[in-house]
This record gives C-alpha cells, structure tokens and sequence, in this order.
C-alpha cells in the first residue's frame, strides 16, 4: 500500500526535513519525492509506502494536515486507491 503526500507552500529552511521525519516517525518508507521551487513557493510530493504503518492511515493524514498547519503550509497525505479512482476515466 502506498500514499501519496502533497506540500505546497513558502519556501523555507527544512521542510524536506520535517516532513521526513514525519514519515519516520510513523514507519512510512519514503519511496520516491520530487520537489521544486516556483517563484518563491515550495512545491513537493512523495510517494510513501504505508504498509508497516505503525498507525491508522487517518492519523497519519491528520498528523500530516497539523504539521501544515504550523509550518504555514499545506500538506496533504492521500491514499493511493483513493488517487487512483479520482484519475480513472
């Protein structure tokens, strides 16, 4: 099982940091990220493997959206079935 997590927001020091020891901590193995910057914005999504989440999935999205919340941006964790079926003709 996999996730994919959207940041999007000011760019600033560490954000990759933060966001993967967020992962870390949950035991969701980061299997691939890419990341830019727009202007000034961040802009990241990874795909992370949750099968040995250590949590229910919906924790970790809300852990995910508090995260956003104090850093100053958005930060969005999605299941992969659920990104899939929204991308299916």
């Amino acid at each position: 099982m996999r996730a994919v997590i959207s940041v999007i927001g000011k760019d600033t020091v560490g954000i990759l940091a933060k966001v993967s020891e967020k992962c870390a901590s949950m035991n969701a193995n980061i299997v691939d990220v890419t990341q830019t910057i727009l202007q000034d914005m961040f802009v990241m999504i990874m795909m992370v493997d949750i099968s040995k989440l250590n949590c229910q999935f919906a924790e970790m999205a809300s852990s995910f959206e508090k995260l956003g919340t104090d850093l100053g941006l958005s930060i969005h964790a999605m299941h992969e079935d659920i990104f899939n079926s929204m991308h299916r003709i």
